[in-house]
């Protein structure tokens, strides 16, 4: 079965460098071009492209009589951004499907959208990614005034390095004793899933869709990925804030991601257990925390779970500055904003 092959045991700061594994600028990486959302220089960046997908936007370009891409380059400063009259969310989001699409009938970069890894899911962008998710009931809007900007395939999201948007929650249960002591409940993805098939995961956790609420969406993933009961999440499902790091994929695509987070403590006696129900998770096992910080640090979860559960242990006092010599770095690189101030100043 397709899986992690446990590593030597890291630090805790080195499990989270591996997640939050990207700066933008750093010496010697590939020059990448921000993504604008206007042909201007001042608009606001909403992604990362790396040079590929530049030259193939710019042959995309040259194959059309009606091109949808400005590129503008120079050697003070370049930028990709939609054409002129491709101003509302409406147009860019047809503009996005009509483009993803035809990348993956076409066969480019099948590590990312081919057919096995197209998910048939609409993230939305926003022009500030630390802005209101104003995402329009219904869909549909006049103009062009919230900070809700377009929406794309949820698979080509690395492609064009947007921010993304999940939730993560963390299923346990306390043990009785002189101090208190944690139980996590860790499903194992399944050995189809597109992404990181036989690693350990979250409790629950999925990404959020297009139009969806972020705690509609803990509702939902829960009976999806574990049949936790609507009732039982909603009264006892606390939101504890969130992380955000960068992350580079071992093939060198960006995927910037906000992770909204979530506590449930399943009292004592209440009978529910997690349980597999849509194919995504193959099994639940309830994992003494010194067991699941030892999977931890042999690398055996998902890269961007163990951060969430790092953070539970920081908001538990489990993780303190006196125990742990990285303890504020930790703290700090949990919450972390892209670089996005240097996003549209190449």
């Amino acid at each position: 079965m397709p899986g992690p092959t446990p590593t030597l045991p890291q630090t805790f700061l080195q499990v989270l460098s591996s997640c939050d594994n990207y700066r933008v600028g750093s010496p010697g990486d590939e020059k990448v071009i921000p993504w604008l959302l206007f042909p201007d220089p001042s608009s606001p960046a909403v992604g990362l492209l790396r040079p590929e997908i530049v030259a193939q936007l710019r042959k995309e370009n040259e194959s059309s009589s009606a091109p949808s891409w400005e590129i503008h380059e120079s050697s003070d400063r370049s930028w990709v951004s939609f054409a002129r009259g491709i101003d509302t969310p409406a147009a860019r989001s047809r503009v996005m499907k009509e483009l993803c699409e035809r990348w993956r009938d076409t066969g480019l970069w099948p590590d990312e959208i081919s057919p096995r890894k197209w998910r048939a899911e609409l993230y939305p962008v926003y022009r500030n990614p630390f802005g209101p998710r104003d995402y329009p009931k219904g869909g549909s809007i006049d103009g062009d005034t919230l900070n809700y900007a377009f929406e794309m395939e949820r698979a080509a999201s690395g492609l064009f390095g947007i921010v993304t948007f999940g939730v993560h929650m963390t299923v346990y249960e306390e043990v009785p004793g002189e101090e208190t002591q944690y139980k996590i409940w860790v499903p194992r993805r399944a050995a189809t899933k597109q992404t990181w098939p036989g690693y350990l995961d979250n409790s629950v956790a999925g990404g959020i869709d297009a139009g969806r609420g972020v705690f509609d969406c803990v509702v939902k993933e829960s009976m999806e990925e574990g049949s936790i009961p609507e009732d039982v999440v909603k009264r006892h499902a606390r939101a504890t804030g969130s992380i955000s790091y960068f992350f580079r994929t071992p093939r060198g695509w960006l995927q910037p991601e906000i992770e909204y987070t979530y506590d449930l403590c399943l009292p004592a006696g209440s009978g529910v257990q997690p349980q597999p129900l849509d194919g995504e998770v193959e099994s639940f096992e309830l994992l003494p925390l010194s067991t699941v910080v030892e999977y931890i640090k042999t690398g055996q979860f998902k890269y961007n779970c163990a951060p969430v559960l790092i953070d539970f242990m920081v908001r538990k006092g489990i993780i303190t500055a006196d125990n742990e010599p990285d303890y504020q770095e930790i703290v700090t690189r949990l919450h972390g904003r892209f670089d996005y101030e240097k996003w549209n100043r190449f």
